[in-house]
């Protein structure tokens, strides 16, 4: 009688290579033992919403940097990123008549995927740069070698923005009476303003009249919730952060509310499927024009074996050009293998293109456009769009062409901070918010 071989490990993709190995397990290791970043009841509260959202009674606005550093976990930056948020749920709520699902790319955001593990320039070869989370930018070995202290900087710089960001939800930051004070100071006195200020006057005159009729204020109007997410990107730490709770079934992911898997890291056989395949935490997927019907069928099968609402969203990340080719396809596979999906629009990562000179940016007419198109593909099918999840800042940037005031590829020097992708900048977001409410009607 053979042997039985044990059964080979599935292969985890885009990880970094640390020179170090004791240094790394004794970084995880003190990792295991620190407090949670969120909870596990918070967790389940986010599933059910996005259970909602599978049945149209909400809508999910999952926003924020492509890639957040260490230097961004300050006062200023998390407050405008939120202030961008509330302006768009706003306008959202009001347009769509239907409650929005807050989740924002922070507070972990600190990895990124790279088309190759190294970069060359002048004939020196480097680690490519993975994020804060892994190595810094800066061209030099010092920079570039993989420090497994990182991942301890990106847990506590992730604890610090959450602990902000729910200082500022549970003291008033929300409050739907003051919400002209989340306008920016460079977004004033533009087009964009003008139609928020019209939304904001006319929420609060409703809201007038409904605390004159019951001579009370509503909690839910002072405030609102905020969910996480992040690309699970870094199977280490996000395996130490990984908790089994008490009383329930299956272990959590309790660095974030909603870990995705990116399109790199997607294979149905991979270490990223393995691992989100074990935890209770709703599962996002990117799929694109390049996933194959069956890697997608595999994907359900894995990630959503129960069809359980609120358990897997789907984000549709395809470009501008291709969305009505390959959406559809991707959507009735789905539908025909009854797997009851959040379907997000990914409308930024398919439409990065670079200048003549060799600057990565975006169009913002080819943004706006995958999400028309992806609305009237999901309604024509005879199901709807459930989400949006796009790269913003709430920084005066120049990162991404067009929108109300016009930037050329010439703007573009002018205030491009990203590290990595380009990002909407305040004015671009809130006009995008008001084209989804349009393309929705």
């Amino acid at each position: 009688m053979s042997e039985t071989l044990p059964a080979t490990p599935p292969v985890a993709r885009q990880q970094p290579t640390y020179p170090d190995a004791e240094a790394l397990a004794r970084t995880l290791h003190q990792l295991s033992t620190l407090p949670p970043l969120v909870t596990s009841w918070e967790i389940l509260r986010l599933k059910r919403q996005i259970a909602d959202a599978v049945a149209g009674r909400r809508f999910l606005l999952q926003g924020g940097d492509c890639a957040e550093s260490f230097g961004d976990a300050t006062a200023s930056v998390i407050t405008g990123r939120l202030k961008v948020l509330m302006q768009m749920s706003l306008v959202l709520i009001y347009g769509l008549r239907k409650p929005v699902v807050r989740v924002g790319r922070f507070a972990g955001q600190y990895a990124k995927p790279r088309s190759s593990d190294s970069e060359t320039r002048g004939g020196v070869t480097l680690p490519a740069y993975r994020g804060d989370i892994v190595n810094a930018a800066a061209f030099t070995p010092e920079a570039r070698t993989p420090d497994p202290g990182r991942l301890l900087r990106a847990y506590y710089k992730a604890g610090l923005t959450l602990n902000f960001t729910r200082a500022l939800v549970d003291g008033g930051f929300a409050d739907l009476n003051n919400a002209e004070n989340w306008e920016l100071d460079f977004v004033r006195d533009t087009p964009m303003s003008e139609a928020y200020h019209d939304i904001v006057a006319r929420i609060q005159d409703a809201l007038s009249f409904v605390f004159t009729l019951t001579d009370e204020h509503v909690d839910d109007f002072r405030r609102a919730e905020f969910f996480t997410s992040h690309e699970a990107l870094i199977l280490a730490y996000e395996q130490a952060l990984t908790r089994t709770v008490r009383n329930l079934d299956v272990p959590f992911n309790l660095s974030t509310h909603l870990p995705w898997i990116g399109l790199r890291t997607h294979d149905p056989d991979g270490a990223h499927v393995a691992y989100a395949a074990t935890i209770g935490n709703p599962i996002a997927v990117k799929v694109g024009h390049e996933t194959s019907t069956e890697t997608l069928r595999l994907l359900l099968r894995h990630l959503d074996p129960d069809r359980e609402p609120g358990r897997l969203t789907l984000i549709a990340r395809m470009g501008a050009s291709r969305v009505e080719d390959h959406l559809p396809r991707i959507v009735e596979t789905v539908r025909a293998a009854g797997h009851p999906v959040l379907w997000v629009c990914d409308a930024m990562h398919g439409n990065t293109e670079s200048t003549a000179t060799g600057v990565k940016t975006r169009r913002f007419e080819n943004i706006a456009s995958e999400v028309e198109q992806s609305f009237r593909i999901h309604k024509a099918l005879g199901g709807h769009l459930g989400g949006v999840h796009l790269e913003l800042t709430g920084e005066d940037v120049t990162e991404c062409t067009g929108g109300a005031r016009g930037l050329s590829d010439d703007d573009l020097t002018r205030a491009y901070r990203s590290t990595v992708d380009p990002r909407l900048n305040a004015e671009q977001a809130l006009e995008l918010a008001l084209r989804i409410v349009g393309s929705a009607a």
